[in-house]
């Protein structure tokens, strides 16, 4: 080996070396704040955990006990408003993206705004629905919420649903089609079939990804001190009740919040790896 050879060597090596070293420091220095937020948050939130905190609703002055049993209710309609609207809508979108304006200039165009929707902020979102559900109506409601909730929901689910179908090889495709099947039965009973693990897991990121919303409920929903089945009135919602007790100043609200923050985080960790589960089961390939 040659001296300008051998210096190019060294020096590759030490710039990988350099590479590996910041790359690792980035690491850890985001594991140790990731692990710091669940020590604080488990440490915190365990001690307040009780059944009381699941049959109980949230106390109205301060120094009554209570638990988030309005609030835990309250959460689980708007998402599953959300995740009514949001989940076919947002599968069909997909599949007209997939299968019908893959080539297609307007597919483009509608894969673009969906990535500037995916990224919009979501109090953004809430001030839309605000001007469009509840200030017409004049009044705060949990349909509201869950519509701002579905805006979350929708481009998830839309990208996972088009990203999907586009992994399912063609030959499937041209293998149903020629044999005289029509393209909604192909669509219908193989392509989501042999997808249907990764839609499945796209709705569980949505569904995660809205468990822990406050800006857009605060908009809409707003919240409710007393148990309301009433979709057209204000709710409680668990992120809005944690915002609001951690901002009192009493100490019986704080563990509370802290104990709403455990289970929403324990939540999103379950969807979190039930969906890696599902995503690890696809067997779909690139043709």
């Amino acid at each position: 080996m040659s001296g300008d050879n051998a210096w190019l060597y060294r020096r590759r090596r030490v710039n990988n070396a350099l590479a590996l070293v910041l790359a690792s420091l980035a690491t850890l220095f985001g594991l140790f704040w990731l692990v710091w937020i669940l020590w604080v948050t488990v440490s915190k939130g365990m001690g307040a955990l009780s059944p009381t905190l699941f049959t109980q609703m949230t106390p109205a002055p301060p120094g009554d006990g209570g638990g988030l049993a309005n609030a835990f209710y309250g959460s689980a309609m708007v998402s599953l408003i959300a995740l009514l609207i949001g989940t076919p809508v947002g599968i069909g979108a997909g599949l007209w993206l997939a299968e019908y304006a893959q080539r297609r200039a307007l597919g483009a165009v509608i894969r673009f705004l969906n990535d500037i929707l995916l990224s919009a902020p979501s109090i953004v979102l809430g001030l839309f629905v605000y001007s469009l559900a509840v200030k017409p109506l004049g009044h705060f409601s949990a349909l509201a919420g869950g519509l701002a909730l579905t805006l979350i929901v929708l481009p998830v689910v839309v990208r996972t649903t088009d990203e999907m179908l586009r992994l399912v090889p063609s030959t499937m495709r041209e293998a149903a089609l020629s044999l005289g099947v029509p393209q909604w039965k192909v669509i219908v009973q193989i392509l989501l079939r042999s997808a249907r693990a990764g839609v499945v897991t796209g709705v569980l990121l949505a569904l995660a990804r809205i468990s822990g919303e406050t800006a857009p409920l605060l908009f809409t929903a707003l919240n409710n001190q007393y148990w309301n089945s009433n979709l057209l009135k204000p709710i409680a919602t668990v992120p809005v009740v944690i915002f609001q007790f951690a901002m009192s100043p009493y100490d019986g609200w704080h563990a509370l919040a802290w104990a709403g923050a455990l289970v929403v985080t324990a939540f999103v960790l379950v969807l979190s790896l039930l969906s890696r589960l599902l995503l690890a089961r696809t067997k779909v390939t690139h043709d």
